[in-house]
């Protein structure tokens, strides 16, 4: 299977087209509908990996550790009561 795009040809190898024609038949969907959500899974999981590092390194600038999330939880509960 082969797609243009604007950037020229998709490729899949034979192999992997086989595979999710395979897996596509078992689940009476078309192969065009396993890879579409396989890629937008794929740019979900991109997008929360980015946003984890992101934390992960905010966190670290702000010398902050796991064992610090329970009393940051209870410290941000207790403003927003304070401010209804």
């Amino acid at each position: 299977m082969k797609s243009t795009t604007e950037d020229g040809i998709i490729a899949i190898p034979p192999t992997l087209l086989a595979k999710i024609k395979a897996a596509a038949d078992e689940d009476k969907r078309s192969a065009e509908d396993v890879l579409r959500e396989a890629i937008e899974h794929y740019l979900k999981t991109r997008r929360w990996q980015r946003i984890f590092a992101y934390s992960q390194e905010r966190a670290r600038t702000m010398g902050l550790s796991e064992e610090d999330i329970p009393r940051l939880i209870a410290e941000s509960r207790q403003e927003q009561r304070r401010d209804r």
